[in-house]
């Protein structure tokens, strides 16, 4: 650490580096930052953040590049920045902190620490003059300064009673309080879909998040219960987004959120995680109804995926909501720019199929692009959007974060893997599996996963339960679509460095969010509940349910058994979020959804290790969750003891450890599958 300069741009975050040119004198977080604040005996001005933040952006313009404001930060304070992808432990304790003193939380956070890290004041956004009731973030690093050298002992006091408090917060999820069962899922289904707008799609009012986990959740409910209450309400969902704002008509992938309750305005950032796990939703739902739209929004999400976030080490984390400044401003069309574009004639068609309207629907008159119906001209509307593509394209573009997370990245490449086997798309199993090796190959370093890399280079983070999680999750889906067994090896050998690090040892199925070896922080952070991203602790229960088939039996490894019964554990604690909380459950609503269904497990014996066209058609119908492998006889543990049906390829369904016959055509595949008999 460089003292009394700004020196973030040492740093391997592209948020932190959009400020290092700021006249604060920003540090890294680090304990010889904490150090120095102690030496001074001031307090730290915490600012944490993320690269396609907008406020962020705008507090950053408006204070932290202001050289009268930066002197006052600078005199009074020693700054942190953080950023919160790079960093979820820190983020996660100074956001519970945020939301208890302030009832609500968002980015960027501010929060002012005691040199020993105690939250003694916490918010988000201040404006550089007094808005709204607020004060003005001058006025606020003042009144922090008087309170800090006059009122010391309360300034420790409320230190002390925030920490307290989050350590409380931070006791993981109670033992089994609900059995795992039809009767906690159907309540748990019911209470989400009672929360459904009906009329614009979604659950809840705006803002409107895509609710990806919940919806991966819902699909894997109705296949196990055929309940098509369920998959109309997803599949409302997934239309009215397709078709509206929050999705790029032109270049595929889907924005942050709408801020309205249509669907029609986004928040222009772009983030892998919500792409990743929507892919993962379109592409189930167009292997389960056979849609069309479905299938295109999948096949154009891989290609926003492809062209616009692959970078050197992986896919890069986001594109930012603004563009030169102006939120949008890459994406949005008004009809006199459709009209220059495409001609009178086709500029007019242009205008009412995307809604572009004089009036506009964004900002100064104009549009996000929809697509409520379809084109009655296809090749019509190819050429439209082709010519419309070409123009965008040569306008200013949002800037990219391309730091390269560890379990964003896996996300995208289990949606990738699970698309091109179920959709039959071999080049996306390609670009998983490209994917794989460069997470492994850069991320693993000494035995250890790290959070994230740039440029190819990692960072020091270590990374969190939810990337190890996601990773053994996204190797076992790789060894299942290509048969090589280095990417098993990788997931065991992983899986079992993620129950050492992160496992309680005092409570079976109860999780830290932060590994033993990390740096200690105010309290050891774990959040059980599903947002943005899934929780680290419901994607390793994924990945332990996964893990126990495709465990070999024997080896210095964990076995079959423990897996399983790790999954079991972790599962039975979850079952209370889905009774209190289920909106905030998708992941785990998904993963006992497939626990329940057996978990089922299909293994194809065939003559050679090509796939054969049962295999194929096996992929295509398992429903979400189950564990499918092929290969000759004994080939791999789900396989042994299987062999061919008079030289042909014969499936083998298991639900739990009750398997029935094996079957030898795609029609007997699909009656075995649909058999609602489970362990």
């Amino acid at each position: 650490m460089t003292r009394g300069t700004n020196s973030l741009a040492e740093a391997t975050s592209p948020y932190l580096r959009q400020h290092a040119d700021n006249p604060v004198h920003w540090q890294q977080w680090s304990p010889d930052a904490l150090a120095w604040a102690r030496e001074r005996d001031v307090p730290i001005l915490l600012s944490v953040g993320y690269a396609a933040c907008h406020w962020c952006h705008v507090m950053a313009h408006e204070s932290f590049e202001d050289p009268a404001t930066a002197a006052v930060m600078n005199r009074d304070f020693v700054c942190i920045k953080v950023d919160r992808e790079e960093r979820p432990d820190i983020d996660a304790i100074y956001m519970n902190a945020t939301v208890a003193m302030t009832g609500q939380g968002g980015w960027p956070m501010t929060c002012f620490l005691s040199p020993g890290g105690e939250p003694f004041y916490c918010g988000t956004y201040f404006p550089p003059a007094p808005r709204q009731g607020m004060p003005s973030f001058v006025q606020l690093l003042e009144a922090i300064t008087a309170t800090w050298k006059t009122k010391r002992e309360e300034v420790d006091r409320v230190g002390v009673a925030v920490t307290e408090q989050l350590r409380a917060n931070a006791s993981g999820l109670p033992d089994a309080q609900h059995p795992l069962d039809d009767v906690l899922l159907a309540k748990a289904v019911a209470d989400v879909l009672g929360d459904e707008d009906r009329a614009h799609g979604g659950f809840g009012g705006a803002p409107k998040f895509p609710p990806s986990a919940l919806m991966e959740g819902l699909l894997r409910e109705y296949e196990r219960t055929a309940d098509p209450a369920v998959v109309e309400a997803v599949t409302r969902t997934a239309d009215v987004m397709a078709r509206g704002g929050i999705y790029d008509q032109l270049g595929g992938g889907f924005a942050r959120y709408a801020v309205d309750q249509d669907w029609v305005v986004p928040h222009f950032e772009k983030m892998l995680y919500d792409n990743a796990q929507l892919l993962r939703v379109y592409a189930h739902l167009a292997r389960v109804t056979s849609d069309p739209l479905m299938r295109r929004v999948t096949e154009e999400t891989v290609g926003f995926l492809e062209r616009d976030l692959t970078v050197v080490g992986g896919f890069a984390s986001a594109l930012d909501a603004d563009t030169d400044g102006h939120e949008g401003l890459t994406y949005v069309w008004t009809p006199g720019e459709l009209t220059e574009v495409l001609g009178e004639e086709d500029g007019q068609w242009a205008a009412e199929l995307f809604a572009v309207t004089p009036v506009g629907t964004f900002e100064a008159g104009a549009s996000t692009l929809q697509l409520r119906a379809d084109p009655s001209d296809a090749v019509r509307y190819e050429s439209v959007r082709t010519r419309l593509w070409a123009v965008r394209a040569q306008r200013s573009q949002p800037a990219r974060d391309g730091k390269v997370v560890t379990g964003w990245n896996a996300m995208a490449i289990t949606a990738l893997a699970e698309a091109g086997a179920g959709l039959g798309r071999p080049e996306w199993v390609d670009l998983a599996a490209w994917c794989g090796r460069e997470i492994l190959d850069r991320h693993l370093v000494d035995g250890r996963l790290r959070r994230s890399s740039l440029d190819g280079v990692v960072g020091e983070p270590l990374a969190a339960l939810d990337d190890h999680g996601a990773l053994v999750t996204a190797l076992l889906t790789l060894y299942q679509v290509t048969g090589e067994t280095t990417w098993l090896d990788a997931a065991l050998d992983l899986l079992d460095n993620t129950i050492d690090l992160f496992a309680d040892p005092q409570a079976p199925g109860s999780w830290y969010d932060a590994g033993s070896d990390a740096e200690s922080l105010l309290a050891r952070p774990r959040d059980p509940i599903d947002g943005a991203t899934p929780a680290g602790t419901s994607l390793i229960a994924e990945a332990l349910l996964t893990a126990a088939p495709l465990t070999p039996v024997g080896g210095t490894r964990r076995s079959a058994g423990d897996h399983a019964a790790l999954a079991d554990a972790t599962l039975t604690r979850g079952g209370v979020l889905l009774d209190k909380l289920p909106r905030s459950a998708g992941h785990w609503l998904a993963v006992i959804s497939a626990r329940l269904a057996g978990p089922l497990q299909v293994a194809v014996s065939q003559p050679g290790r090509e796939p054969s066209e049962l295999l194929i058609r096996t992929r295509q119908l398992v429903p979400g969750g189950s564990v499918v492998v092929g290969g000759p006889v004994d080939s791999q543990p789900l396989l042994a003891g299987r062999p061919t049906v008079d030289g042909q390829a014969a499936a083998y369904v298991c639900r739990g450890s009750v398997c029935g016959l094996p079957v030898t055509t795609a029609q007997a595949l699909s009656a075995a599958l649909s058999s609602t008999s489970a362990n």
